[in-house]
């Protein structure tokens, strides 16, 4: 017991280093379920998705991935069925940093949109990709 309370800072310091030695696969684990920007492209390209941005429409505004369709997450459960009619495409739901658009992933599925996924990282991972963004 001296020994933890005479190296206490030792002790915090490994503990400290530890965590963040973890910290990337905790951070993995947390997006696993979201598209990358390149897997985002090539479902686009392959199999025809739908991206839906789920931002605010002044967000939208100020910049939208390529061929994105506007439905605040506020209004998804009851502006999707009619934006987004074919349950049985590939949906992409994007939002600025990817935290909406996971929750709306799980108002999609309820919907019945089996193949809706997150793109990982939102729109700021999309332009780190150097990918086009448009702007209305």
């Amino acid at each position: 017991m001296k020994f933890l309370i005479d190296n206490w800072m030792l002790i915090s310091v490994a503990l400290a280093s530890g965590g963040m030695l973890v910290w990337p696969l905790i951070a993995s684990s947390l997006n696993a379920g979201a598209l990358t920007a390149s897997g985002a492209v090539q479902l686009i390209n392959r199999e025809k998705a739908v991206v839906v941005d789920v931002s605010e429409a002044d967000e939208f505004a100020a910049g939208h991935v390529g061929g994105a369709r506007n439905v605040p997450f506020s209004e998804l459960e009851a502006r999707l069925p009619g934006v987004v009619k074919n349950k049985t495409v590939p949906l992409i739901l994007v939002c600025t940093t990817g935290a909406r658009a996971g929750r709306a992933v799980a108002v999609a599925k309820k919907l019945g949109y089996e193949q809706a996924q997150s793109l990982g990282g939102g729109l700021k991972a999309w332009k780190e990709a150097n990918l086009p963004v448009e702007k209305s």
